[in-house]
């Protein structure tokens, strides 16, 4: 069923999380997914439930089964849907654990950019990544001929395919400069790559070794909160909120398809000021 997932144009990350949901659903029953009833996929969500799973994560799970099942309907493999009638998991909208601008600071300077080329890299890809919002699997994939230093804009080809351009930035358009020009050559040792960051091996870079290397400069910059890729999404998105910008904006360079999407940085951006208004007026 890839295939399908991958015409609507679903990144390779979601369509793997997909069939991770199918196969643990298969590896529960021990038999096939087209004998399911509306009890048995029931039963399957209170053992979820159980082992711990979150509300998140099974309302992704049961947005699997039902595409799934709608697929083997249209092939004439079932006659019915057994999650027609189940409701999916009601989601809370928990605020972000986001990182304060002095957060940001700290974890850009952690890497040792004079010692080590490949620390340098990873501070061009922290600086690009506070700068515009990217998602961790668009500047992994992030070929070189999206970066237009000179006009100081990004071409990113987001979810679904679809193309935005997103301003870089001062700072990062000088840390770019340097690094096109200083350092990628050397990390390539004369061979060639297609993206902008490449591993140290000249390939592609994977997700994991980018996760990975965040996690040891928010632990060296003595972050204590919880820190991944998706972290400097969350904090370029509140950050320009909170210094003015308008949501519809921060819509369009984070790449979501509608604005109740990025309502949630609102919420961020609101307990800050109740926070601060607390804080700080006489009869807070």
């Amino acid at each position: 069923m890839q295939h399908v997932w991958l015409e609507k144009g679903l990144s390779a990350s979601t369509c793997d999380a997909y069939q991770r949901d199918l196969l643990q659903l298969f590896r529960w029953l021990r038999d096939s997914l087209l004998k399911c009833d509306e009890a048995t996929i029931l039963n399957y969500l209170a053992f979820r439930q159980r082992s711990g799973a979150s509300a998140r994560s099974s309302a992704r799970a049961m947005s699997t089964l039902r595409g799934f099942y709608t697929y083997a309907i249209e092939r004439g493999l079932i006659n019915h849907n057994p999650c027609a009638h189940i409701q999916l998991p009601k989601l809370g909208r928990a605020l972000a654990n986001v990182l304060t601008e002095e957060d940001v600071d700290d974890l850009l300077n952690a890497p040792l950019v004079e010692k080590r080329l490949w620390e340098f890299r990873d501070r061009v890809m922290l600086e690009l990544m506070y700068a515009t919002g990217l998602r961790v699997s668009e500047i992994v994939n992030l070929p070189t001929s999206a970066v237009n230093v000179r006009q100081g804009v990004v071409r990113v080809l987001g979810k679904g395919s679809k193309e935005r351009i997103v301003p870089l930035g001062e700072d990062a358009q000088d840390w770019l400069q340097r690094y096109l020009h200083n350092i990628r050559p050397e990390l390539l040792k004369g061979g060639a790559c297609n993206e902008l960051f490449p591993s140290i091996r000249a390939q592609r870079m994977s997700r994991q070794t980018f996760w990975h290397g965040i996690k040891r400069y928010a632990q060296r910059a003595g972050i204590e909160k919880p820190v991944s890729p998706h972290s400097l999404r969350h904090a370029f998105a509140t950050h320009l909120l909170n210094h003015g910008a308008d949501l519809r904006s921060v819509q369009l360079m984070l790449g979501h398809e509608t604005l109740s999407t990025t309502q949630i940085y609102t919420h961020v951006a609101t307990q800050r000021l109740k926070n601060i208004h607390s804080q700080h007026h006489p009869r807070g």
